[in-house]
């Protein structure tokens, strides 16, 4: 009896198939190796100095993904701008992360250079090609509203499409009028910046061959991918991974960019089964420096900081008569009576991330006992683990709830119950005075809801 004829499903064999698979997954995760993106790190770095060398500008890292390219001893400060903010449809002015910290860097550098990377895909992330020259064009509108040859919105042509440009061109204006709204002294800003923004795009495809003029008309702010869409493997010692850094809580280990750059030589020599425990190791050792007290303008009597602070003698805490201490549990210093510190806490048991987002809003009618402290209050101080989210949030009802418009405290009296523009405006005092705090649109509507509930 003959066989019968083979069809495509006599050729499947499912082990084989999963095996396929697996090894594909396998390679996959082999290239995406900690070794291989520590070396291409350590390579687009190599790129990043150069460019800096070239154009003799200061460094800016868009964090957190640009840090890991910008040894620290260079880095001459840090911006903020999302890829979300960037996103086709959604293109934005982000009123929660405002940048004002990098028009003084701008200003005293006569330009900058913003260095962040992107994944494999593309040659520019968006933060670069549309967050940021919707940021300058922006500023310059602001700031130099008789300059109008400033106010032109400015993008890369071989990234952005004509199409999406005149999208985002016709909302620049609404922007602009959000941003009046927050009331900044616009005046004081321009005298740091000095001069209209202009932005000049790089990439290791594009070369450093690109001449910027050094005329007194504009800062030229360069935006700077780190990452290659191609790369020599035979040079670099290891597979080249694009945009290396990106999502580093997923891959490092716990390792940042400040314990990386001060570890290099070593890190770059071990091998890749050995780095997770050298990893560990390094970040035991490692300190973790305290963000000081940093007073809030124009409310003086209120400042912001992290928990570490709490800890670290410079703090000078015993100038506070509040301190809102957002942790899970309190520091042995705020609980001991030794330290004078008990009766002028209130405690805030906030975990992090957005369950403490979630938690915060729980918990922040506890700032109604402000008033009721025996001694009048005049300073208050507010801290979170990072000093970033949660103690922002906190510090901004406080803002609402006993500081007027002016920025005086109004204690024991509380304010009104405040609208969104009023809010906005009290959260743009925070972002002035410290620019690289960063709370998240949880945190901020748990604080709304909480205010106007």
């Amino acid at each position: 009896m003959p066989s019968p004829p083979l069809s495509p499903h006599s050729l499947i064999f499912p082990s084989a198939a999963t095996s396929i698979s697996s090894t594909l997954t396998s390679l996959k995760r082999a290239k995406l190796s900690i070794t291989n993106r520590l070396h291409s790190i350590h390579s687009d770095a190599s790129f990043v100095l150069e460019t800096a060398n070239h154009f003799d500008l200061p460094l800016v890292a868009n964090e957190r993904c640009g840090s890991w390219y910008v040894p620290p001893e260079r880095k001459q400060g840090s911006a903020y701008f999302k890829s979300t903010d960037g996103h086709a449809g959604q293109w934005a002015f982000n009123l929660r992360r405002l940048n004002l910290q990098v028009l003084e860097v701008v200003g005293e550098g006569r330009g900058c250079i913003i260095v962040d990377s992107t994944r494999r895909g593309k040659s520019v992330p968006d933060a670069l090609s549309k967050t940021a020259p919707i940021w300058i064009a922006v500023m310059n509108r602001l700031l130099f509203p008789e300059l109008t040859e400033s106010h032109r919105l400015r993008t890369p042509e071989d990234v952005v499409s004509a199409s999406e440009h005149t999208q985002i061109d016709t909302r620049l204006a609404g922007f602009v009028q959000d941003a009046r709204g927050l009331d900044l002294d616009l005046s004081a800003l321009r005298a740091k910046l000095r001069r209209p923004m202009r932005a000049v795009w790089i990439t290791p495809e594009t070369g450093l061959d690109r001449v910027i003029s050094t005329d007194d008309d504009h800062a030229h702010v360069v935006l700077c991918t780190a990452s290659s869409r191609a790369s020599d493997n035979s040079k670099l010692g290891a597979a080249y991974v694009q945009g290396a850094a990106d999502d580093s809580e997923a891959w490092a280990c716990g390792l940042n960019a400040v314990t990386f750059w001060a570890n290099a030589e070593a890190l770059l020599d071990t091998l890749e089964d050995a780095l997770p425990d050298i990893i560990v190791s390094l970040m035991e050792k490692s300190t973790t420096s305290s963000r000081l007290p940093r007073r809030i303008s124009p409310a003086h009597p209120l400042a912001v900081s992290d928990d570490a602070s709490l800890l670290d003698p410079r703090s000078k805490l015993q100038d506070y008569d509040v301190i809102v201490c957002i942790a899970v549990t309190l520091p042995a210093t705020m609980r001991d009576d030794a330290h004078g510190l008990t009766g002028k806490v209130i405690h805030l048991p906030c975990g992090t991330g957005k369950l403490g987002s979630r938690d915060l809003r729980l918990h922040l009618a506890k700032l109604e006992k402000i008033p009721r402290f025996e001694a009048p209050v005049r300073t208050v101080l507010v801290t979170c683990d990072t000093g970033r989210d949660l103690s922002v949030g906190a510090a901004l009802a406080v803002l609402c709830m006993y500081f007027d418009n002016c920025g005086d405290p109004t204690l024991p009296l509380r304010q009104p119950v405040p609208s969104k523009v009023e809010i906005k405006k009290r959260l743009s005092w925070i972002m002035a005075s410290i620019p690289d705090v960063s709370p998240s649109r949880a945190t901020l509507q748990s604080v709304n809801a909480y205010l106007m509930g």
